[in-house]
């Protein structure tokens, strides 16, 4: 073979090649082909694992106490017996009884900002009293405005069977001790500053209470 015959079949044996190896390449398996490209470049070919989403658990609000009714307890107290206790924190009326007890009732108070503090007296009270919304409770639910002049009493009446007007040397503090047309109420913070009581119980409670008598809201 002559030196150009020798050249010619070195260049043909070149181009099989090549094409040989580009054939192999084309038959790769695809897990061949991500193994050489993550060898070439690594972390190329890896499979990214999803992480899990992170939800943020909800926290319940604490329980409301089961309420059975009124119960006579140990209450020590200075006060004399017939004065009446509110524990706003507590949600609970104490009527003192002397003799280091009381009668504990459950109620509803006022919703944050709109809770009372101090001394005042029984000034005024009322079977079935007659309720009239305040002009900056009209304000804010203008829904109350039909009764402006005042809703007669009876069931549907938020003030229900009974209310005790509690008052200071200034006068009318505007807040009541009274019943419910919304039992369920009782023991939340729900009210607008007064002290809400089942209408069974303001009852008793109005029964035994005369005008004049101290009232501690703490």
């Amino acid at each position: 073979m002559n030196r150009r015959g020798f050249l010619a079949f070195l260049g043909a044996a070149a181009a099989v090649a090549v094409t040989t190896a580009g054939d192999a390449k084309a038959f790769l398996t695809f897990e061949e082909r991500r193994k050489r490209l993550a060898e070439k470049q690594p972390g190329i070919g890896k499979v990214k694992k999803k992480k899990k989403a992170v939800t943020a658990k909800k926290t319940r609000k604490p329980a409301r106490p089961a309420y059975d009714g009124r119960e006579l307890v140990d209450f020590s107290s200075p006060e004399k017996p017939g004065t009446i206790i509110v524990k706003t924190r507590e949600r609970a009326l104490y009527h003192v009884m002397g003799d280091g007890k009381a009668m504990r009732y459950m109620i509803a108070v006022g919703k944050e900002g709109f809770n009372w503090y101090g001394t005042a007296r029984i000034g005024l009270k009322r079977e079935w009293p007659k309720w009239t919304p305040p002009a900056e409770m009209i304000k804010r639910m203008p829904q109350y405005a039909k009764w402006k002049n005042g809703m007669p009493g009876g069931p549907k009446n938020p003030l229900g069977a009974r209310a005790l007007y509690l008052f200071t040397k200034q006068g009318d503090t505007m807040l009541r001790i009274h019943g419910t047309n919304a039992p369920s109420s009782i023991g939340t913070a729900a009210s607008s500053g007064c002290f809400r009581m089942l209408n069974h119980e303001v009852i008793e409670l109005y029964s035994k209470t005369p005008v004049g008598t101290k009232v501690i809201v703490l």
